[in-house]
């Protein structure tokens, strides 16, 4: 079997919602050798796309994205012991994640906050419907050097400005990078609000914070 083979395999056992296929098939793809993190990226985070967007048109309901999230939880337990481990245990970053207020959408975001742990930072993932303090309180008391904000709506996306604005009102902007994310959102989005950043999937996610925070 292919990569490519296992990868759909991967996803199509998300989509299924099955965690004993996940598990099954992540043991298996582990036997061929593939990294985990592609393992998560191309195999249990493109399922969980797919299960978003199946979601979005009403082809999927809550608890299936519920049974579909544990089953990736799962998947993603099992990979953790294989993930490079630094030596010292340093962590790269602090950094608080979250939907923000009057958004319930949080699979992509939970699936950021897996791919940032994984690479080795702290991740503290606060959630969906976040009002836009609790960002820069979780940010104080962590001191975090990022904050990560999802908008899955457009009536959602000011949000993120707002969290900025706010940064700056507080005295906290020069010490905490911005990355903002969501269907709605675009790299023109976060230049215009002063983001640090724009993040179109996890795995850009990863890149940008390293990038931003090394």
């Amino acid at each position: 079997m292919s990569n490519e083979e296992m990868f759909k395999e991967l996803s199509d056992a998300i989509v299924s919602c099955k965690k004993d296929a996940v598990i099954a098939t992540v043991e298996k793809a582990r036997d061929e050798g593939i990294p985990p993190a592609e393992i998560i990226e191309k195999g249990l985070a493109a399922g969980m796309n797919e299960v978003g967007v199946l979601f979005e048109r009403g082809k999927l309901f809550l608890p299936h994205v519920m049974m579909a999230a544990g089953a990736m939880e799962a998947g993603v337990a099992l990979l953790e012991k294989d993930m490079p481990k630094d030596a010292a245990s340093k962590k790269l970053g602090i950094i608080v994640n979250g939907t923000v207020e009057g958004d319930v959408h949080d699979i992509g975001k939970s699936i950021v906050s897996t791919m940032l742990q994984s690479s080795g930072f702290e991740v503290h993932d606060i959630g969906r419907d976040v009002p836009l303090q609790d960002f820069i309180d979780k940010a104080k008391e962590t001191s975090a050097n990022m904050i990560g904000m999802s908008a899955l709506m457009t009536t959602t996306l000011p949000g993120q400005k707002d969290v900025i604005e706010m940064l700056k009102e507080q005295g906290m902007r020069d010490g905490v990078k911005v990355m903002v994310g969501g269907a709605p959102a675009t790299e023109a989005w976060a230049n215009k609000i002063g983001a640090d950043c724009y993040a179109e999937n996890a795995s850009e996610a990863v890149t940008k914070a390293k990038e931003l925070l090394l």
